[in-house]
């Protein structure tokens, strides 16, 4: 029944049967957003190291983290929700009303290279504090708009 067999038990004592739902798809979300944070970043530092630039290459690394958390959303956060929706048309809603998470994301990330020094020189700690930002609104833009029962 749970794709967290060790938290899902513990949740549904804890919040009742569909909060624990909820509380589960976050959790897996979560996780996906870590694996796109770490795909973020190895794309950003490989983007610099091609001669990208700060604002190029995180462009380019955030394209290709966001398509594939919402791919790993679409096969496991929200597989019971996706419906039938035809993936290049889901994909694309996904990216249009993450479109908020981005602007939370990037601008915490251009505001932070930009006038902190020490995130100029680590570009991680930026990409850190944008994914942090974004991430709320992604999860409830997603989760009614992209993933939505059908």
């Amino acid at each position: 029944m749970s794709d967290l067999p060790l938290i899902g038990p513990l949740l549904v004592r804890l919040l009742g049967p569909a909060r624990a739902a909820l509380a589960q798809e976050f959790l897996r979300f979560g996780i996906v957003g870590t694996i796109g944070f770490v795909v973020d970043t190895a794309v950003l530092y490989g983007a610099l190291a091609l001669g990208a630039g700060l604002y190029g290459g995180r462009a380019i690394s955030y394209v290709t983290a966001a398509t594939t958390t919402w791919l790993l959303n679409r096969v496991w956060t929200f597989r019971h929700r996706a419906g039938g929706a035809a993936a290049h048309r889901q994909w694309a809603l996904f990216v249009l009303v993450n479109l908020g998470g981005f602007a939370l994301n990037y601008g915490t990330y251009a505001a932070l290279v930009t006038w902190v020094p020490l995130v100029a020189s680590w570009p991680v700690l930026g990409v850190a504090a944008g994914s942090v930002a974004g991430m709320f609104a992604n999860f409830f833009l997603s989760r009614a708009l992209v993933f939505a029962p059908r």
